[in-house]
C-alpha cells in the first residue's frame, strides 16, 4: 500500500488523479479526510498496488499530485474466488460477479451502467433488476 498526505492540490486534481492511478493498474484508490499540521484540512491518498508495480505507483503519485514523499507499506491480500453469470433484465443482459465462497453477487457497474443510459433508466433500477435477476435464477437452480 501506498499512501500520501495532500493539503495543497485543488479538488479537480484528485478526480485526475485517481483516473490516472487506476488506468495505470492501481487494484484500488481511496480519499480519506484527515487533519494536518497547523488544523489544516488534508487528504490521505491510500493506493493497492500489487507489489511488482509499487515503484512506478509511488513515480506516479509524486507526478500527479502536489506530495513531496509517499510511503510504502508491505500488506497481504485476501480475495475471495469469483466467476461471472449472464442474467437477463428488462434492460438487457448483464454480468453478475458471485464470489465462490459466500454466493455474493453484485451486476458489473460499466454494463448496468451502460443499460441504464441506454434506457433513460436510474442507475439502481437496473441493479435492482439484475440483482432480482440473479435471485430468481438461482432459486432456479
Amino acid at each position: 500500500m501506498l499512501t500520501a498526505n495532500i493539503d495543497d492540490m485543488p479538488g479537480e486534481a484528485f478526480g485526475y488523479l485517481l483516473e490516472r492511478l487506476m488506468g495505470a493498474g492501481a487494484l484500488d484508490v481511496a480519499f480519506l479526510p484527515m487533519t494536518m499540521k497547523k488544523s489544516r484540512p488534508g487528504v490521505m491518498v491510500q493506493v493497492v498496488s500489487r507489489v511488482e508495480d509499487e515503484e512506478r505507483m509511488g513515480r506516479l503519485l509524486l507526478a500527479e499530485s502536489s506530495t513531496l514523499g509517499v510511503r510504502l507499506a508491505r500488506m497481504r491480500r485476501m480475495v475471495q474466488e469469483r466467476e461471472f453469470v449472464q442474467v437477463q433484465t428488462p434492460y438487457g443482459p448483464i454480468d453478475m460477479k458471485v464470489a465462490r465462497d459466500t454466493g455474493r453477487a453484485c451486476p458489473e457497474y460499466e454494463q448496468a451502467a451502460a443499460l441504464a443510459r441506454e434506457a433513460g433508466a436510474p442507475y439502481l433500477a437496473v441493479y435492482e433488476a439484475a440483482m432480482q435477476a440473479y435471485r430468481e435464477r438461482k432459486k432456479e437452480e
